[in-house]
């Protein structure tokens, strides 16, 4: 009875006894609107800024120049197009390369903005299935521009054979050099950045008995070179390539200087680097003037890939098992360059259950059966590394922290269908510390360990789910599970996944 009592609590309506009657919807709820959603009628209108007109059509104030009062005032500036974001609401590998699939359809527009090659997107398209790194997914579709921003870290070399790799898959990357767009502002990964990644490893594992976990992709040190002000960006290479090999001699040198053991073949290196100047050179553009031109011209849609996810944020991730970029969605305005009020919808991707490469505290592990389960019948390995990740039960704590960062405005929430063949299912509802619940989420990594789950358990529906196309087709326990979460994270679900093709992708609204 316990958990038919909190679902009816959380839902603020009596389900009929003994009905097995699944819970309404949070979208049909109008008292727990969307957090972008417009405000109630019934709200007090902010009072007008300086400047502004009155109804009478005077000033209230005087006009501040190249202000909201003069010409260029605000009728002329409006925002434009706004884009849509997918984001990883958990540790990665939620799914965010599926939505992106299925948005991207109709998109004219799919962006990265921040990350490299470290992030791992898997896409099955006419039981093809691509695996995408640097690219933005949404590539796939052959009426879309694919544009990688600022914030994007790029491996010329692992790009051009990852692009060719899926070429060799299917016909969805064709032309793929011609809808490519590069901001002439994004940081360039050399080879021995991802050589020294491997040394920092090592010593990390001999220094402190444990090390990050990395992907060995180059990633931290050549954000690293970016925030010293000594890296190179895509304008440089295409740019006075005599220039390029000076700074590039002197950075190499500078990373030999730190790590003796490294061998950079500098030569070598600039020589392969000038012969992707040709190739490259027609993708490189200002990256500010093109996102200011696709959102401020004619209608089109934008969508925005996040890569990796909220806790592996290097601010508001797991600390120091993060990677080395804002992948919430700040990390889109900085790394596209564009304002934050053009982002439109803030879609989480959410794992039906929980998952984790690598090291770092994860309070709701099934290090036993139950996460052996989830991860053979999850497939739950690496795209990027290969690795077996750490599997879990659902964490709503976990989850409602991403949310105070991100401000999701639906949810997809993914792989539901692995969760067919357990008798029950638990949710961590809360974090406690000697037993005393804990009202936010622990910054620091010693303390996360220690904290213990309060969880809330679900009869499972011991169904397979896979053949759904409508909500209304799963099992009423596999319909309650998704209310509650979306009632104790106050935002809807709007797709759930249950199974690796587009067409088992089930959209509620």
């Amino acid at each position: 009875m316990r958990q038919r009592d909190l679902l009816q609590e959380k839902a603020g309506k009596k389900l009929p006894a003994g009905s097995g009657a699944p819970l309404p919807s949070l979208a049909s709820r109008r008292h727990l609107r969307s957090p972008r959603g417009p405000p109630s009628s019934s709200s007090t209108p902010p009072p007008p800024p300086a400047g502004a007109m009155s109804e009478s059509g005077s000033s209230s104030s005087p006009a501040i120049p190249n202000g909201g009062g003069g010409r260029g005032g605000a009728s002329s500036r409006q925002a434009g197009n706004k884009v849509t974001v997918v984001l990883g609401a958990q540790w990665g590998d939620e799914g965010k390369g599926k939505v992106v699939d299925l948005l991207a359809q109709d998109a004219d527009i799919v962006c990265r903005c921040q990350g490299g090659n470290n992030a791992g997107h898997t896409v099955v398209v006419d039981s093809v299935e691509y695996d995408f790194h640097l690219l933005p997914s949404g590539i796939i579709n052959p009426k879309v521009t694919a544009f990688i921003g600022n914030g994007v870290v790029i491996h010329l070399p692992g790009l051009f054979e990852e692009a060719e790799k899926n070429v060799k898959k299917g016909k969805g990357l064709e032309g793929w050099e011609q809808r490519l767009i590069i901001s002439d502002r994004a940081h360039i990964v050399f080879d021995f950045h991802q050589a020294a990644d491997g040394i920092q490893e090592q010593q990390r594992q001999e220094q402190a008995g444990k090390n990050l976990g990395t992907t060995k992709k180059g990633i931290g040190p050549v954000y690293s070179s970016k925030a010293a002000r000594s890296g190179l960006r895509m304008c440089d290479l295409v740019s006075d390539f005599n220039e390029f090999s000076e700074r590039f001699k002197v950075l190499a040198n500078q990373y030999k200087s730190v790590y003796p053991t490294l061998e950079i073949d500098i030569e070598g290196e600039l020589k392969r680097l000038k012969g992707y100047i040709e190739r490259i050179k027609p993708m490189v553009r200002d990256g500010v003037y093109f996102m200011y031109e696709a959102l401020h011209g004619p209608p089109k849609k934008i969508l925005v890939e996040g890569a990796n996810a909220a806790l592996l944020d290097i601010d508001f991730g797991t600390y120091p098992f993060v990677t080395s970029s804002n992948c919430t969605v700040g990390g889109v305005c900085t790394g596209l360059g564009m304002p934050p009020q053009n982002v439109g919808e803030v879609y989480g991707v959410v794992k039906a259950y929980t998952t984790r490469v690598g090291i770092g505290a994860f309070p709701t592990e099934q290090d036993n059966e139950i996460g052996e389960l989830l991860q053979a019948r999850g497939k739950e390995v690496g795209v990027t590394t290969g690795r077996k990740r750490r599997c879990g039960w659902l964490d709503l704590v976990l989850l409602k922290y991403a949310h105070m960062i991100n401000g999701f405005t639906a949810l997809a929430l993914t792989k539901l269908d692995i969760l067919d063949v357990f008798p029950e299912i638990k949710v961590g509802v809360a974090y406690k510390i000697n037993d005393e619940i804990i009202p936010h989420f622990p910054a620091n990594q010693e303390v996360l360990n220690k904290v213990q789950v309060q969880y809330e358990t679900f009869p499972g529906w011991k169904t397979d789910i896979s053949n759904a196309r409508t909500f209304d087709e799963l099992p009423v326990n596999a319909q309650n599970y998704v209310r509650f979460i979306e009632v104790e994270l106050g935002v809807p679900v709007k797709w759930i996944g249950v199974g690796k093709s587009r067409e088992s992708m089930i959209q509620l609204f």
